[in-house]
């Protein structure tokens, strides 16, 4: 039995706690705040209730998996999980409208047929087919495996875009979600509606690779899942379940330094001086600077570089505003609505140079749960918009959050007729809060890992240079997002019980 020491209390990092304590180890779990979960946080006032992160779960598979190998109860008899349906409403700038179904590829062709007008839904199914053949080529490696040792063959992108002739001038093959949207979608709206898939796991359109449309394809794919009681429900079953395999929980304890022996890790060291032993660490937090003294987890320009961490200055975070609101939840509203916005390509340059979009897409969020809302009478409305982090825009400044506020409840007006009218109060989350809640420089918010781009869409692989400190969570292999963390738990929980032959999922 191994004594193992886990940096912080994330979804990633507690999904290798349960796995690696019924493999017989021995796990403590330290972690900074007073709370688990990480980013997947909860609000509550007067009878209302809020996610302050995210509010659906894709790729339910990773959390019934982790439920079945690390106990009796499957993950459905710990949560009540249902499938939203419609999956989603988008508003375009046009007035536009259209409701896409759940998890089915053909009520989705006819819907945007219907509504955006013959041939829009076939062009949208083609290019999920198109999704479909990336995530064949890339799933394994992206996803199910640790972080190969020749990672750069992810540096090529599994997309198969069209490959589009042009008179007296050479062929030409989309390499961005942008180039994908403008070349092979045409309608502005189908363009508007992949950009707003980049833009809401953090990405630039006009950067992110084509590789990018995996993200749709997982969602409407796989599904789009409710947990009731909200998304914070399933981080309290994952924390109950860790308990229950005996994972020891030590909160308000904010580690200074993993210690380093005879050329591995050794143990942790609290800010407080405290040292705790360990034969593993695993750390399920962003790898700072100093975290591991004289260690360089990255070098470059031999056999065991790896991707290295993104910059955050570059990240994007969320601006949250939660609203708690008079009036019953009209019946036949749709759980998650989508307001883009007008300029898409202004709204790109606000949020990845550093400035407020003043038009921004927003994803507006209304549970049908009675556990939400005080009584039938009221409503819980969640409005969020990606914005840029904490730094480049000050988000400390009263008066700027209070005019983002003030626009982003405008914007969910289209959503949410007589929203000002209804409005008891407004709670307001920006990447400041993040930053002081989760430890998270600047607030910013991890993408999924994606293949393409040379690589530059990848995270740092779940083992280091350090023998014995494994990377888990958001800002490791394979990238950010509920599923995506706790594919990471399980890659950690394999090395370490299998070793470096651990290979992933069969």
């Amino acid at each position: 039995m191994a004594r193992i020491a886990v940096i912080g209390a994330g979804m990633g990092a507690m999904a290798a706690a349960a796995r690696l304590a019924v493999a017989g180890h021995r796990v403590t779990v330290y972690e900074r705040s007073g709370t688990y979960g990480g980013s997947v946080g909860r609000y509550a006032r007067d009878g209302f209730t809020f996610d302050t992160g995210p509010s659906l779960l894709h790729l339910p598979a990773v959390y019934r998996d982790l439920f079945v190998k690390t106990g009796k109860e499957p993950l459905e008899r710990c949560v009540t999980m249902t499938q939203v349906d419609p999956a989603s409403r988008h508003l375009f700038a046009d007035g536009t409208a259209v409701s896409l179904p759940n998890a089915s590829r053909a009520g989705v062709v006819a819907a945007l047929d219907g509504a955006l007008g013959a041939g829009a839904g076939s062009s949208w199914g083609e290019f999920l087919d198109r999704a479909r053949d990336a995530w064949d080529r890339s799933r394994r490696p992206l996803l199910e495996e640790p972080l190969r040792a020749d990672w750069q063959v992810l540096g090529r992108d599994p997309y198969p875009a069209l490959r589009q002739r042009r008179i007296l001038r050479a062929a030409r093959q989309a390499g961005t979600v942008a180039e994908v949207g403008a070349w092979e979608l045409t309608d502005p709206r189908l363009t508007a509606l992949l950009d707003g898939y980049a833009l809401s796991y953090g990405l630039d359109p006009l950067r992110a690779p084509a590789s990018a449309a995996l993200l749709p394809y997982m969602e409407e794919t796989f599904g789009s899942w409710y947990v009731a009681g909200g998304i914070r429900a399933l981080a309290q079953a994952v924390y109950e379940r860790c308990l229950a395999r005996k994972v020891e929980f030590v909160f308000g304890a904010e580690v200074a330094r993993v210690v380093e022996k005879d050329g591995r890790a050794a143990g942790v060291e609290l800010v407080t001086g405290t040292v705790a032993e360990a034969d593993h660490v695993v750390l399920g937090a962003w790898p700072r600077p100093g975290l591991v003294p004289g260690q360089e987890l990255w070098r470059e320009g031999d056999v065991t570089a790896q991707p290295r961490p993104a910059d955050r200055a570059t990240v994007p975070g969320r601006f949250q505003v939660l609203l708690s609101l008079s009036g019953a939840r009209p019946a036949g509203t749709v759980h998650r609505t989508v307001v883009h916005g007008a300029d898409g390509a202004a709204e790109r340059e606000a949020v990845f140079g550093g400035r407020l979009a003043e038009r921004p897409t927003v994803t507006v969020i209304r549970p049908d749960d009675p556990s939400t809302r005080p009584d039938e009478a009221h409503e819980a409305v969640t409005v969020t918009a990606t914005v840029a982090p904490h730094g480049a825009v000050d988000w400390t400044d009263a008066a700027l959050r209070e005019r983002y506020t003030d626009t982003l409840i405008e914007t969910a007006g289209a959503a949410v007729p007589g929203i000002r009218e209804r409005l008891l109060h407004a709670e307001v989350r920006t990447p400041a809060r993040t930053a002081a809640d989760t430890g998270a420089e600047g607030g910013s918010v991890p993408a999924p890992a994606l293949a393409g781009a040379g690589g530059a869409y990848l995270h740092p692989g779940n083992r280091t240079r350090l023998p014995g400190l494994y990377l888990a969570g958001g800002w490791s292999h394979p990238g950010g997002g509920l599923a995506h963390a706790g594919m990471s738990g399980t890659l950690v929980a394999g090395l370490i019980v299998e070793g470096d032959g651990f290979r992933g999922s069969q």
